[in-house]
């Protein structure tokens, strides 16, 4: 299909989705199925799930850079605040690996039920 094809079919008022589809495949004519809305539907969600790493990043750093402040202020408790500030950055890491985790389901697992 060329694109002068593509223009009449616009002009007849035929669907965006299909015609562009059709056009993609070489004239096959293949519609936008259910199967491709879900599947652009979970790989949506999968960026959306992952949009939380970036919390969990900034997070982690902020969280270091003030047990690194405390540390500064007050060496004789390095051991404490170090300890507390590692067990707060892997409930953090928790998070990303759940968002993971639920990507990953979104773009293997999801499409094919």
């Amino acid at each position: 299909m060329d694109i002068t094809a593509v223009i009449e079919a616009f002009q007849n008022g035929s669907d965006a989705i299909t015609t562009l589809t059709a056009a993609a495949s070489g004239g096959a004519q293949e519609t936008f199925s259910d199967y491709g809305a879900i599947r652009l539907g979970a790989f949506i969600g999968a960026g959306l799930a992952l949009v939380g790493a970036s919390g969990v990043g900034a997070g982690q750093g902020y969280a270091a850079g003030a047990a690194a402040l405390a540390v500064s202020r007050n060496p004789e408790v390095k051991s404490q605040i170090m300890s507390t500030m590692i067990v707060g950055m892997a409930i953090a890491e928790s998070a990303a690996i759940y968002g993971l985790i639920v990507a990953i389901l979104l773009i293997f697992v999801a499409p094919t039920m």
